[in-house]
């Protein structure tokens, strides 16, 4: 029983990683409708200015010149890329986001450089046993990934009161709705854009705090934003409480099956169990768990 319980918390905190890029992916969706694919490259860009300023920065400063930085990114990015496509079918915008991903990617590391960096935020990751009066050896538990749980539901409670109890955040929404009608009540498209882009910009930025600290500074980090794609699914494109809940139900989920069916069928289930899940919800509720349902009146 203590061996299984140690499973599924790996699952849970392994979940936890994941659903931070999803919330970058989820703020993007809710605010125009575009699935943002350069998130990842984001979260890459972050962590490199971050590692790369803490060699001459104290960690404070460290972590406002890089939320700055991406703040500025936000602003050249609507500047650049989404000004010029406002009106355009969500498609265009969507490959317009492939493009500033292999941007980023390569940008970035001609920027900071292409090694892998180690990087320490003063995240503990000391390694402790819990529970050892109930369970013969007691659960063995990483403190950093307790860290980053916490560090995941605050920004979570963050993002929600954003969303649902600001002016900001149901100008937003409205934004989502329909961007002409959002224009004809005041709503300036450009500032909600570039506000939106920022926001992701930093939760990028915590996200690549966290796996940078976990694995290293890389390149690879861009491309875990692809395991954060069925913890969408899941959840739903547009709900930020969904992207924690789909990113728990993923990393619990595959660790049970690498753990349990990896023996009888093979390794590496892990690598494809996530996606296998989220093909099955596209069959029978594609919005996901907590996306909105959407009707088109013909």
């Amino acid at each position: 029983m203590g061996f299984f319980i140690e499973v599924v918390l790996g699952g849970l905190f392994a979940g936890v990683l994941y659903s931070l890029v999803a919330l970058g992916f989820v703020l993007i969706f809710k605010a125009s409708g575009v699935f943002n694919f350069a998130q990842g490259a984001m979260v890459l860009f972050a962590a490199l200015a971050l590692v790369r300023s803490l060699e001459v920065l104290p960690l404070p400063l460290a972590f406002m010149f890089a939320a700055g930085l991406m703040i500025l990114l936000a602003v050249a990015i609507e500047f650049l890329v989404l000004r010029p496509l406002v009106h355009q079918a969500p498609i265009i915008l969507f490959m317009s986001t492939i493009g500033i991903f292999y941007f980023l990617e390569g940008f970035g590391q001609t920027l900071f450089g292409s090694e892998v960096y180690r990087l320490e935020v003063g995240i503990p990751a000391d390694v402790v046993f819990v529970l050892e009066e109930t369970f013969p050896g007691g659960l063995l538990i990483n403190t950093f990934d307790i860290w980053a749980a916490v560090i995941a539901g605050l920004l979570v409670a963050g993002l929600a009161v954003f969303f649902h109890s600001t002016r900001i955040g149901r100008a937003l929404r409205a934004v989502a709705d329909d961007h002409q009608a959002a224009q004809s009540v005041g709503i300036s498209l450009r500032n909600i854009w570039v506000i939106v882009w920022a926001a992701a910009g930093l939760v990028a930025l915590v996200a690549g705090a966290v796996w940078g600290s976990k694995l290293g500074v890389q390149s690879s980090i861009a491309f875990v934003a692809f395991k954060a794609l069925p913890v969408l699914i899941l959840g739903g494109f547009t709900s930020v409480p969904g992207a924690i809940v789909g990113g728990l139900i993923i990393g619990v989920g595959e660790k049970l099956a690498e753990v349990y069916l990896g023996s009888i069928i093979g390794g590496g289930i892990e690598n494809w169990f996530a996606y296998v899940v989220a093909l099955v919800f596209l069959l029978i509720r594609p919005q996901g768990l907590f996306g909105e349902r959407i009707i088109e009146r013909v």
